[in-house]
């Protein structure tokens, strides 16, 4: 792993996002084989973040990689409220028990490791092997991949119909940008594996009841907004890249 990560970034990068979504897909069938939703994703995931985390820190990657404070004061991103704002999205309408004990432990135990997984793969790996030739393209290439990877969701077994699927991709899309750009002006994962990894184990407790077609748009169409607008008012308002996150 380490030899490629030394030959080609972008490579590895590639082979990474390639085998997280294999992975992903392959364990949905697995789960329903043993009977809990999420058991086998859950493994999976664990096993995945051990082994990046491990590297990352094995390497004396941390700074590079956003595995660090941020220098930059948090009232500079406005204390992160629009975060917090953004995880309790699928609260909104309530909270519910949708899944049995263990099953809701598998489920909040992938979450959290997805969090940390997507983030170093797409904001870290990605984004950072681009970044050292253009900027500009690492922010759109790894944004739209990482909204746009969620299309496989129709294909994994995952039962996510097509319309909450383009929904998902849309809202991902908008996260991205803003998460990249949080990374690129801070310097630090942390925020973004946090509010990640709370949005999706927040979802494990959404109500849906009475929840139509139009509601779940307007939904979404608060929340692309509410990201938007943080996205662009950090841009004009933080530095650019005075940290040094993509040198070596």
């Amino acid at each position: 792993m380490k030899k490629l990560y030394e030959k080609n970034e972008q490579a590895f990068a590639i082979v990474w996002i390639v085998v997280y979504c294999v992975l992903q897909s392959f364990a949905n069938p697995v789960n329903k084989k043993i009977g809990i939703e999420y058991s086998a994703s859950a493994v999976f995931c664990i096993l995945q973040t051990m082994i990046l985390f491990t590297f990352i820190r094995k390497n004396h990657l941390q700074k590079r990689y956003g595995l660090c404070k941020s220098s930059v004061p948090a009232c500079r991103f406005l204390y992160y409220v629009p975060l917090f704002i953004l995880a309790t999205g699928n609260l909104w309408n309530g909270a519910a028990v949708n899944y049995s004990l263990a099953e809701t432990v598998c489920r909040i135990v992938c979450m959290l490791c997805v969090g940390f997984l997507e983030e170093v793969i797409f904001r870290g790996f990605l984004f950072v092997s681009i970044a050292k030739d253009n900027v500009k393209s690492a922010i759109i290439i790894s944004s739209v991949t990482f909204g746009v990877g969620h299309l496989i969701n129709l294909f994994n077994g995952s039962g996510m119909d097509l319309v909450n699927n383009l929904c998902q991709i849309c809202f991902a899309i908008a996260v991205g940008f803003l998460l990249v750009t949080i990374f690129y002006r801070g310097g630090s994962l942390f925020p973004c594996m946090i509010v990640h990894s709370a949005i999706n184990t927040f979802s494990t407790f959404a109500n849906e009841a009475g929840i139509t077609v139009e509601k779940h748009l307007i939904h979404l169409l608060i929340l692309i907004f509410i990201t938007v607008a943080y996205n662009l008012i950090l841009i004009r308002t933080l530095p650019k890249n005075q940290w040094g996150i993509i040198k070596k």
